[in-house]
């Protein structure tokens, strides 16, 4: 079983208030996040009906742990805390 499951990368995007870009001829839709107007992060979201396709990418496209992945998808992360992550990280200049 995959650590992220499609379901899961679904509500990860929701929560991190991405921008979903459908992608006509391509096999994923793009979730886009952004901060100040610069994306900051994108990771693929397969598309088809199958909710436990594997998205174990997710976690490296946002750079992030696979266990920090899933909080953020379980509901005990929230946007304001992969923000101020990705701050100390480096990722994002102050």
């Amino acid at each position: 079983m995959p650590i992220i499951t499609k379901e899961l990368a679904l509500k990860i995007a929701k929560k991190l208030k991405a921008e979903i870009k459908n992608r006509p001829g391509r096999p994923h839709d793009l979730a886009c996040i952004y901060e100040d107007g610069l994306l900051i992060a994108q990771f693929g979201l397969r598309r088809g009906s199958k909710k436990n396709l594997g998205h174990d990418h997710v976690p490296n496209s946002l750079f992030i742990s696979p266990h920090d992945a899933r909080e953020i998808g379980i509901c005990n992360r929230y946007r304001d805390w992969y923000i101020k992550t990705l701050r100390k990280k480096g990722y994002i200049k102050t």
